[in-house]
């Protein structure tokens, strides 16, 4: 049988990718080095507190102190600008902003299965496929310095992960769309190939791991957060991490992020799908809390909204969590979509295999009447994740090769798959360079969160003042 129109676009899209290696050669990604002119990463930390809460922006520098792992994690802007310096073959997808190690876990899909993939979306935009592609490379090393594993050992785990990468790639290739946009992991599958002639201990322990995901859902979140308090149902008191609506000096202020809550929530609604409207309406409002959340988004306005079934007294909580601009967009331009929480949204629903039923987005007002935009999810889902400060190194590098799979999962969905298989072929010289980088990009982390470090001993950073570095 002769090629078909099909068969020949597929293999011009693959030489296109192919032609790409005479302008960016492969091993070039490896290089990193700090040009005259480079934005330091505190001068932008400190572009970014004048956008935050500022109370809570001397939390958002304590929880970044803790390792140079932490400080990474709060970087992504940092990186992006750094990355905008890196050789990119101009192929663009929708990127996350901020795959980083910590940024990929479980979760419960619609249909109920644990699936595996992207949960964090505060960055994605539009943007080159590398960016996300290093930034996990360099979390692996990152990682694995803070958890004191060998040279040879972090080097070859990045290459593990971006070889994953690059073999995803290429399958993706092989595929029709369709197959590219069912293709997802399921954690029990996963996890039985695994375990496949493992220990007693160590399929106990994953049993273990796996149940107390399944009990991750919003009614251990309610019980987990919400008290009766004079004859009402109320979310606790827990400052600063957790602090209800009620307990907002002055009066005043209270009852301005009252009236803002009704307006979100109002927003919200609209913004799901039109059978789900019957769903959300037979949950009553009980409670709100601004609430601290992760590394790199503390500062942000983040809330927990409690309800419960009116007939059944079910309960459902929510996050709320304000979406400013992507870091991608920050260095690459604008999305063009209406709002943040939109682009948030939008870009999950289009990485994601599976994403969270009550997913949606809105904006409010806030205390000094400007328009803040938000992303709404249920706050726990069946969510779990790698504890990367007492995993085994092979959790580890497995845990990197499920995200390189499901990085170009995402990517394949978004951008032109084919050019992108193309250009990285199907040797090591890509995984090899990102090791190089990886390597060198931890150094300049290093040298950056020493900087960090002084800064936060002069007292700059928590007063929010400027940097004297």
């Amino acid at each position: 049988m002769g090629e078909t129109e099909t068969d020949a676009g597929v293999r011009a899209a693959c030489e296109r990718g192919r032609a790409l290696r005479s302008g960016v050669p492969r091993a070039a990604h490896g290089a990193w080095e700090v040009e005259e002119g480079r934005t330091g990463p505190l001068e932008l930390l400190d572009e970014q507190a004048q956008q935050r809460l500022a109370y809570l922006v001397p939390e958002r520098y304590l929880r970044m102190s803790a390792s140079p792992f932490a400080f990474f994690r709060g970087g992504a802007l940092a990186m992006a600008a750094d990355l905008a310096r890196t050789p990119a073959t101009g192929i663009r997808v929708q990127v996350c902003g901020d795959a980083h190690l910590a940024n990929f876990g479980g979760f419960a899909s619609p249909e109920r299965h644990l699936v595996f993939d992207i949960n964090d979306f505060d960055e994605t935009a539009p943007g080159p496929w590398e960016w996300d592609v290093k930034r996990l490379a360099a979390s692996i090393e990152i990682c694995g310095r803070n958890r004191g594993f060998r040279p040879s050992w972090r080097r070859s785990a990045v290459r593990s992960a971006v070889g994953s990468y690059r073999e995803a790639m290429n399958a993706f290739s092989r595929m029709g769309a369709l197959e590219v946009w069912y293709a997802q992991l399921d954690v029990v599958d996963v996890l039985t190939r695994a375990l496949a002639g493992a220990s007693r201990k160590e399929a106990r322990r994953v049993r273990d791991k796996l149940e107390k995901a399944y009990g991750k859902t919003s009614t251990r979140a309610f019980e987990k957060h919400v008290r009766w308090e004079d004859g009402e149902l109320r979310i606790m008191f827990d400052p600063p991490y957790l602090v209800p609506l009620d307990r907002f000096a002055p009066v005043a202020d209270a009852d301005r992020v009252a009236a803002s809550l009704v307006e979100l929530l109002a927003g919200y609604r609209e913004s799901l799908s039109p059978e789900l409207h019957c769903l959300f309406d037979r949950y009553t409002y009980l409670d709100a809390a601004q609430k601290v959340v992760g590394v790199g988004s503390v500062g942000t306005r983040a809330w927990i909204v409690a309800f419960a079934d009116a007939q059944t007294g079910d309960p459902l909580v929510l996050q709320v969590k304000e979406a400013q601009e992507s870091v991608v967009e920050r260095i690459a331009g604008p999305c063009g979509l209406p709002s943040h929480g939109e682009r948030v949204v939008r870009g999950q629903r289009l990485m994601q295999a599976s994403s969270d039923m009550l997913l949606g987005y809105t904006g409010a007002e806030d205390e000094g009447g400007h328009v803040r935009d938000y992303y709404v999810r249920q706050l726990w889902d069946w969510k779990t994740s790698t504890d990367l400060d007492t995993a085994a190194p092979a959790e580890i590098e497995a845990l990197g090769r499920l995200c390189g799979w499901t990085l170009a999962r995402a990517h394949a969905r978004s951008g032109d798959r084919f050019a992108i298989a193309g250009y990285l072929g199907t040797g090591s010289s890509f995984d090899r360079a990102l090791a190089e980088f990886a390597a060198s990009y931890a150094d300049q982390n290093e040298a950056d969160f020493r900087m960090f470090i002084d800064a936060l001993s002069e007292g700059s950073l928590a007063t929010g003042g400027r940097f004297r570095v």
